[in-house]
């Protein structure tokens, strides 16, 4: 916020520690020092004010002194309202929290051999993990006799790039491990974003007007020849 940065500033001019973090302000009778330079509720400079007349100031507003630079000299208080200013704190903390996607690389497993319903099971779980920001490896896995048809995996690993869409983005190309295939697979967000918006324009499209007064020689034109 623009006061904790004006207070910063000021605490580095004055070669200081920088200020603490929120929840170690001191604020209102909390605060220690004689006088302290002083920033009013709309972050205008007041000078250096002795700490009975900031408080006189800041309760004249209804609201509160809060050091937030305690290591400058004289310390930088603001007149503020505390609650408000740490209640959105706390929402930023939060929000922040609920932002910060942690990606991990999950796997699916395919067999050669496997059944249509499991595919497509398996397939819609893919695509969760891809949703949710995760990258996903794709394993198949071969048994006895199919390491002798490497293609078999080939092809059930193009079936799913083919399911999953735009959604997914290649980034480690299949290969032949042992005995299993693998291949890694990212969101690629933008390009999902991009083609349902295409999907939905072409499906508008189709649909066409479905108002019948809208549509050329409809009702009113026939109205028109009687």
């Amino acid at each position: 916020m623009l006061f904790i940065r004006e207070a910063i500033a000021l605490a580095q001019e004055n070669n200081v520690i920088a200020a603490p973090r929120s929840d170690q302000h001191r604020i209102n009778d909390r605060i220690r020092a004689r006088e302290v330079r002083l920033i009013g509720p709309e972050g205008d400079q007041l000078g250096i004010k002795p700490v009975p007349e900031a408080l006189r100031l800041a309760r004249s507003f209804d609201l509160d002194l809060v050091e937030v630079a305690p290591n400058a000299s004289p310390p930088v208080c603001r007149v503020m309202d505390y609650g408000k200013f740490r209640y959105e704190e706390a929402q930023k903390a939060k929000e922040s929290r609920r932002k910060s996607v942690q990606i991990s690389v999950k796997e699916v497993k395919f067999r050669p051999k496997i059944g249509k319903g499991d595919f497509n099971t398996k397939v819609r779980h893919l695509i969760g993990f891809l949703e949710d920001g995760h990258k996903v490896k794709v394993t198949l896995q071969f048994r006895g006799r199919e390491m002798a048809h490497p293609e078999l995996g080939s092809k059930i690993l193009d079936e799913v790039l083919e399911a999953a869409g735009p959604l997914a983005r290649v980034d480690n190309q299949a290969r032949l491990e042992g005995r299993s295939m693998s291949m890694v697979l990212s969101p690629d967000k933008k390009a999902a974003e991009a083609a349902k918006k295409a999907e939905a324009a072409a499906v508008a499209a189709a649909e066409g007007p479905t108002n019948e007064n809208e549509i050329p020689g409809g009702e009113d034109a026939e109205n028109e020849d009687q």
